[in-house]
């Protein structure tokens, strides 16, 4: 008991915040980090609406964080499925979008920013599980570019208006292009929250701290995934998403 209060003192004193926090935001991470693995989505869309309300200072930094890192991760694995050139036009949208989410970022109120959050947690569901067909042309690319910049400063999610337009490639070849998208938006995106002053070295300390959680996660998907049903485990991933954003939208 000693042991613990002297952690929780320790934590609180140096990074702000509580051990219990951190511990349920350690847990979220990891559980994060393993749909990722396991199912191609999962640490943002899981983690944003219940970290909001645990800690809402770590959303959206230390999940782009984060995010950066799984993306590393997987373009590595999918190199060579990466075309860049079926994604330039997504990344050109991702500027103003990006412009547009550090607006709504600073100048929202906290539940105007809850109500966005549950909604982009939503309409990522939505994609998840209607895969309708959008045409895939330069319009829709920079329009899915601008609303990935939104979503993606806002929340971290910057997926899912991507993913709709990558629907009819093959699995390899939608991670691998996904992937390389994220981890050059996610460095866009840190670069505006750093220009914004939304971004500083607490967010790196505590990131630092959650590693090993997400690390575990992901070691644990590699281990069991292939053991799951991945059809059951996306439909459980989504329900707890549905909740979480409706918990915020409550």
């Amino acid at each position: 008991m000693a042991v613990l209060e002297w952690l929780g003192l320790t934590m609180e004193l140096s990074l702000g915040i509580s051990l219990a926090t951190w511990l349920a935001c350690a847990g979220v991470l990891l559980l994060g980090a393993f749909v990722q693995r396991a199912t191609g989505f999962g640490l943002a869309v899981v983690g944003a609406p219940l970290l909001l309300m645990l800690e809402p200072r770590l959303v959206p930094v230390v999940l782009v964080l984060f995010g950066f890192t799984v993306s590393l991760m997987m373009v590595r694995r999918y190199w060579h499925e990466v075309h860049l050139r079926e994604i330039s036009v997504a990344l050109v949208g991702r500027l103003p979008g990006n412009g547009l989410g550090i607006w709504l970022l600073l100048a929202a109120p906290m539940a105007v920013l809850e109500t966005l959050i549950a909604a982009i947690v939503l309409f990522a569901v939505g994609v998840t599980l209607c895969r309708f067909h959008v045409p895939v042309n330069r319009v829709t690319l920079f329009v899915a570019g601008v609303l990935s910049g939104i979503f993606g400063t806002v929340a971290a999610i910057g997926g899912p208006p991507i993913v709709l337009l990558m629907h009819g490639f093959s699995p390899d070849r939608m991670r691998g292009n996904l992937a390389a998208f994220f981890v050059i938006t996610s460095l866009l995106t840190l670069a505006t929250l750093a220009l914004a002053g939304q971004l500083s070295i607490w967010h790196f300390k505590l990131a630092l701290t959650f590693l090993p959680a997400v690390l575990i996660g992901n070691a644990l998907a590699d281990a069991v995934a292939h053991r799951l049903d991945k059809v059951l485990l996306q439909r459980c991933s989504l329900a707890l998403c549905t909740l979480a954003a409706l918990g915020l939208l409550l």
